[in-house]
């Protein structure tokens, strides 16, 4: 069995899933793959199933109805792969955004550099986004900056999806208590990591936008994350207790 699952969240991804699949199978490193989809009008799970007939001892989908959020979607794999005791649990997105072989880089910085969470950064080298517009880097970036102000925390992608945690900061940081769905999400994660005190490494990726499927982006997942990290800063004392309790 492998030591390590990537779990990939999806909604209308038919022209990328068998894609990305194939290619994070075709590493030497053995990954398996957890498919959530929230039930793809497209037939994105349709496809996940018929592939797991060659891959039927490490590809596994999980199927829920309607559009539930990212962060639900993330919390319910997360649940799966700890029960299944995988070491080492991914984050990443269907659409090649995520470079499938810095996989590898992301899987070295926790399983034999000492770190807990590693997270694949578009800007700790500068700014490394290929395919957005100058506004929605702006945007990203200044997002990001605006995260670290309030919170404190030195983590310069702070909305970046695409990270491997260590297990045992999964069991620890207090997942159910997670409110933010979208990518806010995705900060809530890192910070609560950050106030119990697991070692983060920024590892520098080539972000690539998508060029199959459509983005999930919207105005409200912004806003969301805006007044988020807001109550996250005035929650920081209960996030601690949430680690020291579970730990």
């Amino acid at each position: 069995m492998s030591d390590s699952i990537v779990i990939i969240p999806t909604y209308n991804e038919k022209e990328n899933i068998e894609n990305i699949i194939r290619k994070v199978f075709s590493f030497d490193k053995e990954f398996h793959i957890l498919i959530v989809d929230d039930g793809s009008p497209d037939g994105t799970a349709d496809i996940v199933k018929r592939l797991q007939k060659d891959f039927s001892d490490k590809l596994f989908i999980i199927e829920r109805e309607g559009k539930l959020g990212l962060g639900t979607a993330y919390i319910t794999a997360f649940h799966w792969a700890i029960e299944k005791k995988y070491d080492f649990i991914f984050e990443m997105d269907a659409d090649f955004s995520h470079p499938p072989h810095d996989l590898l880089n992301l899987y070295d910085a926790c399983k034999n550099q000492g770190f807990d969470l590693a997270v694949g950064s578009r800007y700790v080298k500068g700014i490394s986004v290929v395919n957005w517009p100058l506004g929605r880097i702006l945007m990203s970036y200044y997002a990001s900056t605006y995260v670290r102000t309030v919170l404190g925390m030195t983590i310069k992608d702070t909305t970046a999806g695409f990270v491997c945690y260590r297990r045992e900061v999964l069991e620890n940081i207090g997942i159910d208590n997670i409110r933010m769905k979208g990518y806010g999400f995705q900060i809530e994660m890192k910070y609560r990591a950050y106030k119990c005190n697991y070692k983060i490494k920024e590892v520098p990726i080539i972000f690539t936008d998508r060029t199959e499927g459509n983005s999930k982006m919207s105005g409200g997942i912004f806003s969301e994350a805006f007044w988020g990290v807001l109550k996250l800063r005035f929650n920081s004392s209960k996030i601690k207790k949430d680690c020291l309790k579970n730990k």
